[in-house]
């Protein structure tokens, strides 16, 4: 791991800011959600930006993207007193130390686990966590790539004024794919060809399941439950009766039949069930 530039683990209060322009030398972690996504005009603005044909956008009228840099001191605060984690590395930047236009400058980096630490904005009616970890995956598994780290976390406030912590570990089919996606993207910045959308189908983010939910507010979940709950009985002894059925049907025996049902045993030796109405209709059971 080669540091190009540092103090947040010396100053962990201080706030080092980077010249944007050097962002003309390296992908970096936001990079890597233009490379992953879905939007051309993003993708030939990046490429323009890394090839010194346009200037980095001003995101300084931007608001959301303000909020975001003013929360990030209070978000850093509040994952540290909610978790009694540490959080050091802060605005630290760091390269690959093989693919040398891979970097990540880092918001920081959790002391005790080794997880890369991002802080996020979020406005509170597009909040879901399932959206936040599909939105800020490609960033989280460049960085976590760049600094070798096998997990990272998203602390994230929104305008709601909730909190949530969201873990994501390190996916190396999607970091593949994303490892992939850069190279083609960093090869156009060299050699001037446009690139076009890379149209990479990624996996679906897998959150780990920590949170304790109540339903009882959704009508869906209180029909499903109720019928849950009224074919629980029966359905036990259905399956309970067809274990004994095959049991009692022997065991060189093809087909049984009596009592209005007939069992047939398939060449691998499993055994199903049908009804046999009086009009001789069959319906699976």
């Amino acid at each position: 791991m080669t540091t190009v530039q540092t103090n947040g683990a010396d100053a962990p209060n201080h706030i080092i800011r980077f010249n944007p322009n050097d962002r003309r030398h390296f992908i970096g972690g936001s990079d890597a959600r233009v490379i992953m996504g879905d939007d051309q005009d993003k993708l030939i603005r990046l490429w323009q930006e890394k090839r010194g044909e346009v200037a980095p956008e001003d995101l300084s009228d931007n608001l959301i993207v303000q909020l975001g840099t003013i929360t990030e001191v209070l978000n850093r605060a509040w994952y540290q007193r909610s978790t009694g984690q540490t959080i050091s590395d802060i605005q630290k930047r760091v390269r690959h130390p093989v693919h040398k236009w891979m970097a990540a400058t880092l918001d920081g980096m959790v002391e005790q686990t080794g997880a890369v630490f991002e802080a996020k904005f979020m406005l509170p009616w597009a909040f879901t966590e399932e959206a936040a970890a599909e939105k800020h995956m490609a960033q989280l598994q460049h960085n976590m790539w760049v600094v070798a780290a096998r997990s990272s976390v998203l602390s994230i406030i929104t305008g709601g004024g909730k909190w949530a912590e969201i873990k994501i570990h390190a996916d190396p089919l999607y970091q593949h794919l994303l490892l992939t996606a850069e190279k083609k993207f960093w090869r156009c910045v060299q050699n001037g060809e446009p690139p076009i959308l890379f149209n990479i189908e990624t996996p679906r983010p897998r959150l780990e399941a920590v949170k304790v939910v109540d339903m009882s507010t959704s009508n869906q979940w209180a029909e499903l439950a109720a019928t849950y709950l009224r074919t629980r009985e029966a359905h036990g002894e259905h399956e309970t009766t067809k274990a004994d059925l095959k049991k009692l049907m022997p065991e060189d025996a093809k087909e049984a039949t009596g009592h209005g049902l007939k069992a047939k045993r398939s060449k691998s030796g499993a055994v199903s069930f049908e009804a046999q109405a009086a009009e001789e209709s069959h319906a699976s059971v």
